[in-house]
């Protein structure tokens, strides 16, 4: 396939998102995939995740986007908000920005 995405940033908020198959060359699976269309950043997430608290933190992240562009700052800041409520990694701990931060 020749596919061309024209986006910044996709978000894969849903569970196991980053989960790929294990080769040589890597984790290969749907982020590489969006990387290889021509996304520059992916956030995916590593493991089964909470609805409540994806929810939060993704209204924290899209909202620190808005005020700076650099999405891994925007992330890690959404990420420490979560921590301060809910403090097992098992709620912030699985989202991975993959690709350009910025």
């Amino acid at each position: 396939l020749d596919l061309k995405i024209n986006a910044d940033l996709v978000v894969l908020s849903a569970c196991d998102t980053g989960q790929g198959a294990l080769t040589g060359d890597g984790v290969i699976g749907l982020s590489r995939s969006l990387i290889s269309a021509g996304t520059p950043s992916v956030i995916v997430t590593l493991w089964k995740i909470p609805d409540i608290t994806t929810s939060a933190l993704m209204t924290d992240f899209y909202q620190n986007l808005q005020q700076n562009p650099d999405k891994a700052v925007a992330l890690r800041k959404a990420m420490l908000k979560t921590i301060k409520k809910y403090p097992n990694p098992i709620n912030w701990g699985a989202f991975t920005l993959i690709g350009e931060a910025q």
